[in-house]
């Protein structure tokens, strides 16, 4: 029995389709699967954060993946940065399960399917790549660092630089559509998320602090000459390194690159620093005091190889001063000239020391009055709009009737207030028409 014209294509197509379907979920050849188990003898150098570490065999200097961790059984998967040529410090430049950490024997691997897996030991998927059936045909660890998933015929399916922690690495961005953060880690030793983010705005690039009492994050940097657009859509930054050509070939521009949509100018590009030798092996670091550092590596050198080569908030900084950076005092302090100069109190300022903090216990009304500090400035009351116009009185009604509320801040010249949830550092101002009130239990 013969089949008919339109049956004999429907089966064809069927049978191009379950072929191609077959092809997609088993792209990748049995000889570029892996699988790595977290177990062995530590490595000997010395790494960021005082972690121990175990390699794995995934390469290509400076960069190479391996297990790290800080608190014992606690692991995360990172890509590190350095030579043991060097003898200086490995650095992680890339996080896969950060605040997910897994244990002895857990398991990192790529399958047939084409799917990236960190999986605990008892099988608990801590990370994957969610790239399961989607043509992947093989894994690689570039010359730049940026680790890829590709297709055959070498299109990237996923990669790395699409999704940073707290570093970017030269040649990596953020972009509109993608990753359009960085996210500082907490502490050296608790490796979760911090309170900072280094944040790619449609108007800008700004950084953010996220209180344990705050609603929202407070913007507490942006700048015009910084990557940012008045009359377009910022598209993506990133971060490169360059020949400077006006030197004679020794010094290298540390930059960032941006493209604007909707604007007259289209890019643009921001020199952060001009090493006087070739810096391309530097990156951009949110740190977890909420500093934005570029750190170049240049392994020419036998030892300290890496050198903090840019600092957003110094003492020679032409952006700010450590006193804008909204922990630098603590929980609460007084900062002037980058130092951390007093402890505010009803009774005056007092020496400064690490137990300075606000002495709230209650926030009834019957319970609290307010002391006022003159000349100073909340590191939110920069580049955060304020409420108001409105009289110094109102704002204090507002601050009194929100429990949450430790004290206020108003710009007598522009009658803007600004409710605190948290103090941490205040800034001392010249101008005395900058006060704020903080809440103290009544005697």
């Amino acid at each position: 029995m013969s089949l008919s014209p339109s049956l004999t294509m429907s089966l064809l197509s069927f049978s191009i389709l379950l072929l191609f379907s077959f092809n997609a979920r088993a792209a990748v050849p049995p000889s570029a699967t892996f699988k790595f188990v977290n177990q062995g003898e530590f490595g000997p150098f010395v790494v960021e954060y005082d972690g121990n570490y175990r390699v794995l065999s995934i390469a290509n200097a400076p960069f190479q993946l391996a297990f790290y961790n800080t608190t014992p059984n606690a692991f995360t998967l990172a890509l590190r940065m350095a030579t043991t040529r060097s003898e200086s410090l490995f650095r992680w430049v890339w996080e896969a399960n950060r605040g997910n950490p897994v244990r002895e024997n857990a398991t990192f691997s790529l399958g047939t399917d084409g799917n990236l897996v960190l999986a605990d030991a008892d099988g608990r998927i801590a990370w994957q790549s969610n790239t399961a059936n989607k043509g992947v045909a093989g894994f690689k660890l570039l010359p730049n660092g940026n680790m890829v998933l590709h297709d055959s015929k070498g299109k990237f399916i996923w990669q790395s630089f699409d999704h940073p922690t707290d570093t970017l690495l030269v040649g990596q961005s953020l972009r509109i559509g993608g990753a359009t953060k960085l996210v500082s880690r907490a502490s050296a030793q608790n490796n979760v998320n911090g309170a900072y983010s280094l944040v790619m705005e449609p108007k800008g690039l700004v950084l953010q602090y996220k209180g344990m009492n705050s609603p929202k994050p407070l913007v507490y940097f942006k700048s015009s000459v910084w990557p940012s657009t008045q009359d377009g859509t910022l598209q993506s930054v990133t971060l490169n390194v360059e020949p400077d050509s006006a030197s004679d070939g020794s010094a290298y521009d540390v930059l960032l690159d941006y493209t604007v949509a909707n604007s007259s100018f289209g890019t643009g590009n921001l020199i952060l620093t001009r090493p006087k030798y070739n810096s391309t092996l530097s990156i951009l670091r949110l740190g977890v005091d909420g500093n934005l550092r570029v750190f170049t590596y240049f392994d020419k050198v036998d030892s300290r190889a890496w050198e903090e080569t840019f600092t957003l908030f110094s003492r020679d900084s032409i952006w700010g001063t450590e006193c804008e950076l909204p922990e630098r005092c603590g929980n609460f302090g007084l900062c002037e000239e980058n130092q951390c100069v007093a402890c505010p109190s009803p009774n005056g300022l007092l020496g400064w020391n690490k137990n300075c903090q606000p002495k709230l216990t209650s926030c009834r009304p019957n319970d609290f009055t307010y002391y006022k500090i003159d000349g100073v400035n909340h590191f939110m009351s920069q580049y955060n709009e304020g409420e108001g116009p409105m009289k110094e009185s109102d704002c204090g009604r507002k601050c009194s009737s929100d429990c949450k509320c430790l004290g206020y801040f108003y710009h007598r010249e522009t009658s803007k207030c600004w409710i605190a949830n948290e103090l941490k550092t205040l800034a001392a101002t010249s101008n005395s028409s900058h006060v704020g009130y903080i809440k103290t239990p009544k005697k």
